[in-house]
């Protein structure tokens, strides 16, 4: 066929045509993303006028561009410059998130709206922020169902929705969030079973704890997780007991045979004597107990003259013994008739001050407020760890507030607070058991090649997790602190990669004054009473664990070669800054962790944030809000780099 040609006039119409096209084009892509950046502004006024940000945030609304505002950080995207990340963690933001608002934010990789009180469901349009890498919304008010539109989001790395009131299942679409390796939903209401085919690949911590109403076995792929992902729930199997409502098969039908008069004596009789065996047995083994074990389990008063046993004390690094009395209760305990009182739900597999006394015992540690004990309760299952405080000042009514105040706090990094026993002569706190050993134990009694077990990028990460916990005690009010806060005082778990914070509150419940002279290594100087600790001395005692982490020194110890003519001593805050003064920085870290490469970055970081956190002046200090966030980016960068050294040079995907 021959080809026809266009007319002269309607070929210079086309290219006129195409011109035209190609300037629109080239013009296009920066009024799309004029108009995206325009848009995320205006989504952001929107959530300010709904959460009532105007009073608490400083954000100009007669600003062209929101990439100044507290909080919000821009980049640059594939459609331009554009709202990438949301930090509004610890703001007392109320409130609920309308349609429209974080929807419209199509460019954010991470969201924190974390430890405000905002209500209502999760935004159903959260599923638009398709490029999300990091979500958390810990510690709100949220309720309902988790959206539809939330398991749109297939680049998920990172999802926090505990301590909110989430209802319903946990879906078998979480399935669909390949690349989440952290999922956390504990302390909501969820109810069911988790589906059997949960399956995520690349999941590496999961917590479902303190959702009462979930049941049912543990998904065989969560298997792996630990225990304590699954605290204050009905579940079972996997690391927790095997699950007992399977009925066992019948029997197949038999032909029954009449038994005789004789063989009815006979089995009388044996049975007579088998009993008769085994009494004797238990008696025997009893007496050969007796001297070195008692049957009392897990925390009292020890009568004078009790011979001492020998019990083992849990450790990080190796078991060790002590020599202890054995702890039995009082029977002036139970002659008042007293009994525990459990705060919030009764536990799952009751027990009471009787079952105490039956469970066996170890010391875990003792200090100037007390003496904790590891009790295991017959059969095995739970563990609990009970404190039994020294000295008490307090009235049984200002006791029992107090502790309903403690027992209030739900936290991943917070040992729980079951219940508690008050008497004239004893006063108990009953937590959950969590964790291995102190920090104090795993950094100074396990030597030098017990510290080389603990890179940088550990060590900062159990950092972090006891910013969230103390950052958690200190949004429950402003006059709401820890009070004693010290390495032997952290929890570091098995993994280590976590810890949890132990005592807190114990100064107020014991009711004294004094400050112990073994802690004054950690105290602001401007403290002087253990029961009025205000929260930016928290920030301080923080600090001085931070410093002890970096540098694996103790505070007030292995400092007298630096200052050996000096009289009054010298704390580990006073050191260092001698040592950064000399430009000497470098013989501040600990020489198991000095020369890691690619982290030196983030370990100077964090010594600044240490400094800061242990300025003499209070008004100085961060607040542990912020003290959180910085901690956050620093423990990001730290593994990010840890990921790019484990491949080879070869960098991983990251958030």
């Amino acid at each position: 066929m021959a080809r026809q040609r266009l007319p002269i006039g309607g070929a210079r119409v086309a290219a006129v045509t195409l011109v035209a096209l190609a300037l629109l084009a080239a013009a296009l892509p920066g009024r799309v993303a004029q108009q995206d950046l325009v848009s995320d502004r205006a989504a952001l006024l929107a959530l300010s006028a709904a959460l009532d940000l105007g009073g608490l945030l400083p954000w100009d609304p007669t600003a062209t561009t929101p990439c100044g505002w507290r909080g919000v950080t821009c980049n640059q995207t594939q459609t331009g410059n554009r709202v990438v990340e949301l930090h509004l963690p610890g703001k007392r933001l109320a409130g609920t998130i309308p349609p429209g608002t974080l929807g419209n934010l199509t460019a954010l990789l991470k969201l924190s709206l974390r430890h405000n009180g905002i209500t209502g469901e999760i935004p159903a349009d959260v599923g638009n922020c398709g490029e999300l890498r990091a979500l958390s919304l810990r510690n709100n008010r949220f309720t309902g169902a988790v959206p539809d539109g939330f398991f749109s989001l297939a680049v998920l790395r990172k999802v926090d929705l505990a301590l909110n009131h989430l209802t319903g299942g946990v879906s078998q679409d979480f399935n669909r969030l390949k690349q989440l390796d952290q999922l956390f939903l504990e302390s909501n209401d969820f109810t069911g079973e988790l589906p059997a085919g949960f399956y995520l690949p690349n999941l590496t911590r999961f917590n479902v704890s303190f959702n009462p109403r979930l049941t049912g076995p543990v998904p065989a792929s969560l298997a792996r997780m630990p225990t304590s992902a699954f605290l204050g729930t009905g579940l079972c199997d996997g690391p927790l007991a095997a699950c007992t409502n399977s009925t066992p098969p019948a029997p197949p039908p038999h032909k029954k045979h009449k038994l005789s008069r004789w063989a009815i004596v006979g089995i009388i009789v044996g049975a007579a004597l088998i009993l008769l065996l085994i009494v004797g047995l238990v008696a025997c083994l009893r007496r050969r107990r007796a001297p070195t074990e008692r049957p009392a389990g897990a925390a009292a008063n020890v009568h004078e003259g009790t011979a001492p046993i020998t019990v083992t004390v849990a450790r990080t690094d190796r078991d060790a013994v002590k020599q202890s009395h054995a702890p039995p209760l009082a029977p002036a305990m139970i002659s008042e008739g007293k009994k525990l009182v459990f705060l919030g739900s009764a536990p799952e597999r009751p027990y009471d001050l009787e079952t105490l006394l039956r469970a066996s015992a170890e010391v875990l540690g003792k200090g100037p407020l007390g003496t904790t004990y590891r009790a295991t309760l017959d059969g095995g299952e739970p563990v609990l760890a009970i404190k039994r405080l020294r000295e008490v000042n307090l009235s049984e009514s200002e006791f029992q507030d107090k502790a309903a105040a403690l027992g209030a706090l739900h936290h991943e990094n917070l040992p729980r607070l079951r219940a508690y026993f008050y008497s004239k002569e004893e006063k108990l706190l009953v937590y959950d058991f969590v964790g291995a050993g102190s920090l104090s134990a795993l950094l100074h009694d396990g030597g030098a090649e017990g510290r080389a077990r603990l890179d940088f990028t550990a060590r900062a990460r159990m950092a972090l997790a006891v910013a969230h916990g103390v950052a958690f005690i200190h949004s429950a009010g402003a006059k709401s602190s820890h009070g004693n806060i010290k390495s032997s005082n952290i929890v570091v778990t098995a993994t280590r990669d976590g810890a949890f914070v132990s005592d807190y509150g114990i100064a107020q419940l014991a009711g004294a004054a004094e400050l112990p002279k073994r802690d004054a290594g950690y105290h602001a100087p401007e403290v002087t009473d253990a029961r009025a600790v205000p929260q930016s001395a928290d920030v301080y005692s923080f600090g001085v664990v931070v410093l002890e982490l970096l540098s694996g020194r103790a505070p007030g110890r292995a400092l007298a070669l630096a200052f050996a003519n000096a009289d009054d001593g010298v704390d580990l805050p006073r050191w260092v800054r001698s040592v950064v003064q000399e430009e000497w920085t470098s013989e501040v870290f600990d020489a198991a962790i000095a020369n890691e490469p690619r982290v030196q970055e983030e370990m100077l970081r964090l010594l600044q944030l240490g400094m800061e956190c242990t300025e003499q002046h209070p008004d100085r200090r961060p607040s542990m809000a912020q003290v959180e966030t910085r901690l956050e980016r620093i423990v990001e960068d730290a593994s990010q780099k840890a990921d790019f050294s484990s491949t080879d040079g070869s960098r991983s995907v990251s958030s």
